[in-house]
């Protein structure tokens, strides 16, 4: 075993309090550098970001005066690749949250092997105060500002928290207008008609399925396998229509921003559907009885799939939790200290970092079709989507066990030492 010399543990100065996103971003950093027995250099230097960019945001109001606000573009590590990472729109974003979510994306790229660094963007906003108008100024504004570092080659954008295809399409048009000459490349989840991908609405929630299957029948539970699903946007929508004609697989708790509904029968995915396209809430739906948002995360079931934001399981509500296993398809839904307790309590949780990465698989596969202006069929992307994350899954279990720790540990071993093998090939320039 090669000696290691001590160091005391990596602390750069944040005004974030003890607990923070990036705080936390850090002490997963230092675990992975533990396990892999990393040299106190190279897991410096992953500690800073390459470049933190704060920018200022003024747009012209529909009523007039000119507003300004506060945005940023954190690039954490371009070792591998261009930056990738989606862009934000939230009244709460922050430098720190920023920093920690473009470290998150280059372990996760790195673990599911695209060739991609991490990089996150955000915009302090609330969206809901925006026009529509003053919406598509914002994020051209805020795209132009950061012309000179990205593009195909430098950073990729994509969708995130309040931001869509429609904002990808604004980013795309801004970048190429500038440039004299289309540029696809240059983000994904754009609309398709102007190169997105059919598959990339449904893609993240597609690999959140497919690591719910697979850990399920690494842990076998008697059929039907009873799921809840805390945050039914998109993703969590998505796991539950592709498990609905499973016969394994019984959705019996479903929540959104207007509430939950809980039947231990089964709830009906069909009408859960049509009430949210009729513009209503899960609470709104005919199936199951009402349930508080709190309650449901800890409801009786034997999967729970925390989609909403972070921090839904904390160590008020750890303890009570009933799954026996916990799929992340939310960025950071388990805090550490619940990621302790469950762990105490031998529930299994697929991380994050591995359970929604389905995302930005299709959107390797949308840059790949960008750069070679060769489209794909929707079921290509499917398919291979599907193969490489059964295969990372696989190598996340082999890594758990050779080291005798959790998944979540296993899967950042895997990403951080990818980035660390790259770094000592590549070599220090100058």
């Amino acid at each position: 075993m090669p000696e290691v010399t001590e160091h005391p543990p990596i602390a750069p100065p944040t005004a974030e309090p003890a607990g923070g996103a990036w705080q936390n971003a850090l002490l997963q950093l230092e675990r992975a550098a533990e396990l892999e027995l990393l040299d106190r250099d190279i897991v410096t230097m992953l500690a800073i970001p390459r470049r933190s960019v704060e920018i200022a945001v003024p747009i012209r109001t529909d009523a007039g005066p000119v507003a300004t606000y506060v945005g940023w573009r954190v690039q954490h590590s371009s070792t591998r690749g261009p930056g990738k990472g989606g862009l934000r729109f939230h009244p709460e974003a922050s430098l720190d949250e920023t920093k920690a979510l473009a470290m998150l994306m280059t372990w996760k790229c790195a673990l599911v092997n695209v060739p991609f660094g991490g990089a996150k963007g955000a915009i302090r906003v609330d969206p809901t105060a925006l026009s529509l108008p003053e919406r598509e100024r914002l994020t051209r504004r805020y795209a132009g500002e950061l012309l000179p570092l990205i593009g195909p080659s430098r950073d990729i954008l994509a969708p995130d928290l309040n931001t869509g295809e429609r904002e990808m399409g604004w980013i795309m048009d801004t970048y190429t207008a500038v440039h004299g000459h289309a540029v696809g490349s240059c983000v994904t989840g754009k609309p398709v008609i102007v190169g997105g991908s059919s598959a990339r609405h449904s893609a993240t929630g597609l690999g959140v399925a497919t690591c719910l299957r697979a850990a399920v029948k690494r842990r076998p539970a008697e059929a039907p396998v009873r799921v809840a699903i805390a945050g039914y946007g998109n993703v969590g929508r998505t796991v539950a229509e592709l498990l609905a004609d499973d016969p394994e697989f019984r959705l019996v708790g479903a929540s959104d921003v207007s509430g939950a509904r809980f039947g231990p029968d089964g709830l009906d995915v069909g009408t859960l559907g049509a009430t949210i396209d009729a513009g209503g809430g899960v609470a709104d739906a005919p199936t199951g009885a009402a349930l508080s948002l709190e309650d449901l995360v800890t409801a009786d079931c034997d999967v729970l799939v925390p989609a909403a934001l972070g921090g839904q399981i904390h160590a008020g509500n750890a303890e009570q939790v009933q799954a026996r296993l916990i799929i992340e398809a939310a960025n950071g839904p388990v805090t550490r200290e619940a990621d302790a307790i469950l762990g105490r309590r031998a529930v299994e949780i697929v991380p994050d970092i591995l359970a929604n990465a389905g995302g930005v698989i299709a959107s390797y596969y949308e840059w790949v079709q960008g750069v070679q202006a060769m489209p794909w069929l929707g079921r290509e992307v499917s398919e291979r989507l599907v193969e490489q994350l059964e295969q990372t899954f696989d190598a996340v279990i082999e890594k758990a066990a050779q080291l005798d720790v959790t998944l979540r540990d296993a899967a950042l071993c895997i990403g951080v030492r990818r980035v660390v093998d790259t770094h000592r090939t590549r070599g220090l320039y100058p």
